[in-house]
């Protein structure tokens, strides 16, 4: 489990103890607060806020309280529900929920006031929206439970975000098979033929190889997916050595981390002037596009890929209304290449 900024847990005699201690390590390190031993309580939570100088106050029937409850459930501490990764981000947003409405009575809690917090994010939309998720995830929670009999976010709309991550050019992909080598080069071939996230890339190994394809346990989402061995990968993979870890390696030895893979990634790109741009999530993109264009239903992308449904279509539309504009492109042509449907024969008969 994540555990909340200052917080730290110290392991004795086969016991687990949490403490609070702002600037830990630090020479501005404040006062070591002992906290309950158990992070999936309620009392946990609020002894954590406490120690932060926050109102530590939950009334019945609050705001405050309705997250306390959705914080300590099965379907926020489950890792097989949600990731540490998302876990984490949905206290950063659950706290700019308790900071607008902690103390005020949940039930009055309206798509409204949701509205009006995204509208005071709008200079940062990506923000704004996975505020909007968060909210969406706890309304939906509160209300399977009995807890809230309204939605928090009915109506609200996802702000439309322009830009991201882009899929390679077939030139792109080209120059950097050409130009990589070694551990960038690999790495970039799991990216490109996976389709996995970066997390999942790093963690890759011989021990995830199953039946001609990966089995892995996706690191944000939880989600178990058999990403298969495409033959581009496969011939890629008959050299590398067999040995237990992950595929990839840093020069000293250890595993990579993700972010620590895409430095190494950026430094290379420098010197590889037609990848100025492009980035590794890109190849996630671009592995959607190709198993689409290979036939691939957008539900047996998502089983591969682990990607939702919407983030497929998102990803596939350009690719799709290209493929239908050439196909277009062809019947025009065909179709100003064939004769007039009037025949010899026909001619001779509408003559007579």
């Amino acid at each position: 489990m994540t555990l909340p900024k200052g917080v730290h847990k110290i392991i004795s005699r086969g016991r687990e103890y949490y403490y609070f201690q702002a600037g830990r390590g630090t020479e501005r390190a404040g006062s070591r607060i002992r906290l309950p031993n158990d992070p999936q309580t309620p009392e946990f939570w609020i002894a954590v806020r406490q120690a932060q100088g926050m109102d530590a106050a939950t009334g019945t029937g609050t705001v405050n309280a309705l997250i306390d409850a959705y914080e300590t459930s099965p379907a926020f501490l489950d890792p097989e529900i949600l990731s540490d990764g998302t876990r984490a981000l949905y206290r950063r947003m659950l706290r700019i929920a308790r900071t607008a409405w902690g103390e005020l009575p949940a039930a009055k809690l309206r798509p409204v006031h949701v509205q009006a917090v995204m509208d005071g994010f709008a200079k940062s939309k990506g923000k704004a929206n996975t505020f909007l998720g968060t909210m969406r995830a706890l309304s939906g929670w509160a209300r399977a439970r009995g807890q809230l009999d309204d939605s928090l976010t009915e109506g609200v709309k996802p702000y439309p975000v322009t830009g991201g991550h882009k899929p390679w050019t077939t030139a792109q992909i080209a120059s950097a098979l050409d130009e990589l080598s070694g551990t960038i080069r690999r790495g970039v071939f799991l990216y490109l033929y996976t389709g996995q996230r970066g997390s999942d890339v790093v963690r890759l190994g011989w021990t995830d190889v199953d039946e001609g394809g990966f089995t892995i346990r996706q690191r944000k989402t939880g989600r178990e997916v058999w990403c298969p061995i495409v033959p581009e990968l496969a011939a890629e993979m008959a050299d590398w050595e067999r040995r237990p870890g992950p595929f990839l390696l840093q020069p000293n030895g250890r595993p990579y981390s993700r972010k620590r893979f895409s430095i190494h990634f950026a430094e290379a790109r420098e010197n590889i002037p037609a990848l100025a741009g492009v980035t590794l999530h890109g190849l996630r993109c671009t592995a959607v596009v190709r198993l689409r264009r290979l036939g691939l239903s957008v539900g047996q992308i998502g089983d591969i890929s682990g990607m939702s449904l919407a983030m497929i279509e998102r990803y596939c539309r350009f690719a799709d209304k290209k493929a239908s504009g050439k196909a277009a492109l062809l019947t025009l042509g065909r179709t100003a290449e064939e004769p007039s449907c009037k025949t010899l024969e026909n001619r001779k008969t509408n003559s007579l």
